[in-house]
């Protein structure tokens, strides 16, 4: 039986080096996205296979089966499978039309006067469904440059209003990868870690939503969309009822990626051939990913076995007594890994462990757990501007990202509103948190 590991800082440095490598080249060449996050990673697990552990030495072959241990964990294959789920869900879906034909159904009930909060909300429901940031940027920032022209208002503030809505939904939608990594490390249900999320950020959306209807626009513009067929929306209303009727995860993306594929074919939108070169590229999208989540699934587990892990959890706890500060501790490591590697979902598949550990030592709630990783994570990735999203969105909108961080709102109020949660102790629950994977 191997011995516990004797607590070390040096068993921390590989996430270490993996935020050094990503920070320093970022800063050296002024492009945080010069190292690829895969190759920053597999340099990170090579040094963590030259470490060591201090109390009983563990030879090469012992490390590489901790660290395939670690990666074939349950959770990490789990996620790994659902990644792939979802990337072909996103695919079939774009490639049938079914992300314009929700796009256009929204823009035809948002009365004029209201374009600036019905912005928003249209983007919080477009990431909702399609349970990405990146593709409702891409999808809805064009419209939001249109409005900024027609209403006489900033292009920043109507893409920092896009940004702000794709967020929203990236931290709720039940196949966000985000939610999917925050459920899975946390051993939680989608639905109780969406409920104790709405609960949380509910009053961040509506303050947004008040804070746009007092900006002046002019109220004369019109704005027009496109037919669509309302059929092709119903793979996305298929995956929100499934999920809130608690299917799990697999299920609820089986369904959308099944009944996709259906309309696809019965309205000769995708030929056989088509739709299976459709999934195929999905699953392409999200494979780096998946290599992303092997590595650190064997990382942490090397981490584990070198101590650093037990030191981590053992200096951020020192002085803590309570679940408030167990909150707290998950708070900073979320948002201290999102800020560093520019990437939620890899925020939270770093932390989920170590905020796992730390809410089984206070008795924490993993369903409150879940819901500080996602929304702490997420509200950081929504204004760094090294970041994916207002990178994405910069590029479309012709503007630098900087400009972009003052006016994504919805972001900024959540992690204020993630604060005042882990201060007053809401939402609370009174029943035992459960799983549906056991």
């Amino acid at each position: 039986m191997e011995k516990p590991a004797t607590e070390s800082f040096w068993g921390l440095t590989p996430i270490l080096l993996f935020m050094l490598l990503v920070i320093g080249t970022g800063l050296m060449t002024q492009s945080f996205s010069t190292m690829p996050i895969l190759v920053a990673f597999m340099i990170s697990a090579g040094f963590a296979l030259l470490l060591n552990n201090k109390t009983s030495k563990l030879s090469v072959s012992e490390k590489i089966d901790i660290f395939c241990k670690g990666g074939g964990d349950k959770t990490i294959i789990l996620l790994a499978v659902i990644f792939l789920l979802a990337g072909a869900f996103y695919a079939v879906t774009i490639d049938i039309g079914a992300r314009d034909a929700t796009v256009n159904w929204a823009l035809n009930y948002v009365p004029t006067a209201y374009l600036l909060p019905g912005l928003f909300v249209i983007a919080c429901f477009i990431a909702f469904a399609m349970g990405t940031s990146m593709g409702t940027i891409t999808a809805i920032t064009p419209i939001g440059i249109g409005l900024a022209e027609s209403l006489s208002v900033p292009v920043p503030l109507t893409v920092g209003i896009v940004i702000g809505g794709a967020m929203f939904g990236d931290n709720l939608s039940f196949i966000s990868d985000t939610t999917i990594a925050a459920t899975r490390t946390q051993g939680v249900q989608l639905r109780d870690k969406f409920k104790a999320n709405l609960i949380i950020v509910l009053p961040a959306a509506l303050i947004t939503v008040v804070l746009l209807l007092g900006v002046d626009i002019d109220g004369s513009a019109v704005i027009t969309s496109e037919d669509y067929d309302p059929w092709l929306m119903l793979p996305y209303l298929l995956i929100i009822g499934c999920a809130l009727f608690g299917v799990n995860v697999i299920g609820v993306l089986a369904v959308g990626i099944g009944s996709a594929c259906v309309i696809g074919l019965s309205k000769d939108l995708l030929t056989l051939a088509a739709m299976l070169q459709s999934i195929q590229k999905g699953m392409g999208w999200m494979q780096d990913m998946v290599a992303i989540a092997l590595l650190i699934g064997g990382i942490v587990a090397l981490m584990h076995a070198y101590g650093g892990i037990q030191w981590l959890v053992s200096h951020i706890t020192k002085g803590i007594t309570n679940k408030k500060g167990a909150e707290f501790g998950t708070a900073a490591l979320a948002s201290a890994l999102d800020i560093a590697t520019a990437n939620n979902t890899i925020a939270i598949l770093a932390t989920g462990p170590i905020a796992k550990d730390l809410g089984d030592t206070y008795q924490v709630d993993p369903r409150r757990t879940a819901s500080l990783l996602d929304i702490f994570s997420c509200g950081f990735q929504g204004l760094v501007p090294y970041g994916g999203q207002l990178l994405a969105a910069a590029s479309l909108a012709g503007v630098s990202p900087i400009v972009l961080t003052p006016y994504c709102w919805y972001p900024m109020l959540i992690l204020v509103f993630a604060l005042l949660a882990i201060a007053t102790g809401l939402p609370k629950f009174k029943d035992k948190a459960t799983d549906d994977f056991g």
